[in-house]
């Protein structure tokens, strides 16, 4: 089914007010914004994904918002539009064995630092999800609920959370028993009972599934 999103005047007042972040950094003379959120912080099992997104202000993209408020129809169909229309796009994918290496926390800032150096415009000015990227020389702010305030890290959010729910739904193929296409590697009662059943897998977290 084709997915519709209508672009009338409520969709473009909220969208200019998601530009917010983004307009201001334009006035101060800054000219490619990149917006950075990550997926799968929460997981007992797979990787922590970034990404990084500058969008172009020319071009509107009707729709975009924060991953957790839309379908996965239209995440999927946004996922298209971003990548077709954004100036670029980086991602940064860090798996389960680093992140019980270094802490779920440092590997979040690995992922997002992996999406920035993966753009292939260098941005001048970061918008970042709740986070300060201490390690990375340019101009940033940390926006809490970012991913509902800012449309360039909305984006990001949406590129992260189909990047990753992909890798979870190729899990599903090669694990059935276990669900990952439904809860993507998320603590449900489903995914314990199947981590009781069947036991962990080189994917789980090592230090987010001792205590099952």
């Amino acid at each position: 089914m084709a997915v519709r999103i209508k672009f009338d005047e409520k969709e473009k007042r909220r969208l200019e007010k998601m530009m917010q972040f983004e307009t201001k950094c334009i006035s101060d003379g800054f000219k490619f914004i990149a917006g950075i959120d990550e997926a799968g912080r929460g997981p007992l099992a797979g990787p922590v994904v970034a990404a990084a997104v500058i969008l172009d202000p020319k071009i509107v993209i009707p729709g975009i918002n924060d991953s957790k408020k839309l379908s996965e129809a239209k995440r999927e169909y946004l996922y298209d539009e971003i990548n077709n229309k954004a100036i670029s796009v980086g991602i940064g994918i860090v798996d389960e064995k680093t992140i019980d290496e270094i802490n779920i926390k440092q590997a979040t800032y690995m992922a997002m630092e992996m999406a920035i150096s993966n753009l292939k415009v260098k941005p001048d000015f970061l918008l970042i999800d709740a986070e300060k990227l201490i390690n990375v020389p340019i101009h940033q702010i940390s926006i809490i609920k970012g991913d509902s305030l800012s449309v360039s890290i909305a984006a990001a959010s949406i590129i992260a959370k189909v990047t990753r729910d992909r890798i979870l739904d190729e899990y599903d193929k090669k694990y059935p028993e276990y669900g990952f296409g439904k809860h993507k590697g998320y603590g449900t009662k489903q995914h314990i009972e199947s981590i009781r059943n069947f036991g962990l897998l080189p994917i789980h977290r090592r230090s987010f599934t001792k205590n099952i």
